[in-house]
């Protein structure tokens, strides 16, 4: 008769040995799943690019233009690392279309239509509308770079958290050009 000891170590081994067989058969599966969410952000990507510009055509303040400016250039070398990675997992860069960002990013646009040019008001509007597109991007490179982990891919999951990393200091900066600049001015209009 086995002892509740014995019988702890013999679930806590089949436990192992399924989770270890779980992750082989199934490592296929989700390494294509990483793949697919790499060509979404890779739209994702490309599509913000476009966005930014406008943006920054439409911002009144020189500090939310700044702002705008760097992460156009910060954003280009998003898309090289999304490549470089592609090319890791031996794949070609493709876009897969994102209805995420395409609605925020539309949502976005609709914000230049219901504010006056050249106000402050439209300035919070569009750092809020920046905003959630940086919350959008660090929940999917979050959510990636663990899952890169979780495959071992350890390469790809340093650049993925560099990304990452990237677009938390954006959205803190965002934040400090509300608070210390954009929201003050635009309360005084």
């Amino acid at each position: 008769m086995a002892t509740k000891n014995e019988n702890k170590k013999e679930t806590s081994t089949t436990k192992s040995k399924n989770q270890s067989k779980f992750s082989q058969e199934d490592a296929g599966k989700l390494t294509e799943f990483l793949i697919e969410e790499f060509k979404d952000i890779y739209y994702a990507e490309n599509e913000i690019l476009k966005g930014l510009k406008k943006m920054e055509a439409a911002a009144t303040s020189k500090e939310l233009k700044s702002g705008i400016n760097a992460h156009y250039a910060q954003t280009q070398g998003q898309i090289k690392r999304l490549e470089e990675i592609f090319s890791l997992m031996g794949q070609k860069p493709a876009k897969k279309k994102c209805d995420a960002i395409d609605g925020i990013l539309k949502e976005g646009e609709s914000v230049l239509e219901d504010t006056e040019e050249g106000t402050m008001v439209r300035d919070v509007a569009i750092i809020l509308a920046s905003q959630k597109v940086e919350h959008y991007e660090i929940a999917t490179y979050g959510s990636l770079a663990e899952l890169a982990k979780t495959l071992e891919l350890y390469e790809v999951a340093k650049i993925l958290e560099e990304t990452l990393h990237e677009e938390k200091s954006t959205d803190l900066s965002l934040t400090d050009v509300a608070m210390m600049s954009v929201n003050p001015k635009a309360k005084a209009e």
